[in-house]
């Protein structure tokens, strides 16, 4: 059976930082067990870029807009026959909760940026090396305390994260959601069409196509260039059928 790749594109930049986001959070779930120095830097890594990206706009602010934003295009559901009330009750109680929530909250990222261990292996990250034990000894004694301190100081930081985390998950899913993927055909390795007011491209390609999309464009209009994994002896079809999402 062959497998589908799903491949997401923003064509913004508010879009761009918003998966860029969920990217990380998703990194430092994945390695909040923190057993070695490898697994420690992985962490820390990811946690640096987080902080980084944090650092970029009126992030707050867009994310509370595009909540109020969900929230608008729900209500006008109810005006829709036989659409599921209590579902859109449900969804609009979400998004107005992780809006509360957010607003409440402190500057995303402030506990881990003021936290004096993250801070130290942040200066250190940039340097080749520069997280060996002479270099980083607080790091190297902390990953010598017992496990579970260690899992309750990550649990602490990944707390912190918690509102940024379910608007983000909130947003995604419903703009995910909100386009159906159609078959569309390449000529010749291209494609082209306008996006007026999408924000996000899905592509699913089939693994056995040993193709990837390379993608241009903005929220009016984006082209799709397809590529042959071996750049070498790939070969693209002059006609290649796709999955692709406008959301």
């Amino acid at each position: 059976m062959s497998t589908t790749i799903l491949f997401e594109y923003p064509l913004n930049e508010k879009m761009r930082t918003w998966l860029r986001i969920e990217f990380l959070i998703s990194q430092l779930e994945s390695s909040r067990t923190i057993t070695d120095p490898l697994g420690a830097l992985t962490f820390f890594r990811n946690a640096a870029e987080l902080l980084d990206v944090f650092e970029r706009g009126e992030l707050r602010t867009d994310i509370v807009k595009e909540l109020e934003k969900q929230q608008q295009k729900l209500r006008a559901w109810a005006d829709v026959p036989g659409v599921d009330m209590e579902l859109i009750d449900t969804l609009r109680d979400k998004l107005k909760a992780c809006s509360g929530t957010l607003m409440a909250a402190p500057r995303m990222g402030q506990l881990m940026r003021e936290d004096r261990l993250i801070g130290l292996v942040r200066q250190r990250l940039s340097i080749p090396g520069g997280c060996c034990s002479f270099d980083l000894p607080t790091l190297h004694i902390w990953l010598h305390v017992a496990q579970e301190q260690r899992d309750a100081q990550v649990a602490v930081w990944m707390e912190s994260l918690m509102p940024i985390r379910e608007a983000l998950t909130q947003i995604l899913d419903l703009i995910r959601q909100s386009g159906e993927f159609r078959t569309q055909t390449s000529v010749n390795g291209f494609f082209q069409d306008n996006g007026e007011g999408a924000e996000l491209l899905r592509l699913q390609l089939s693994l056995d196509d040993s193709l990837y999309p390379q993608v241009s464009g903005h929220k009016s209009r984006y082209a799709i260039r397809f590529l042959p994994l071996d750049s070498e002896r790939g070969e693209v079809p002059a006609r290649l059928d796709f999955e692709l999402a406008c959301c």
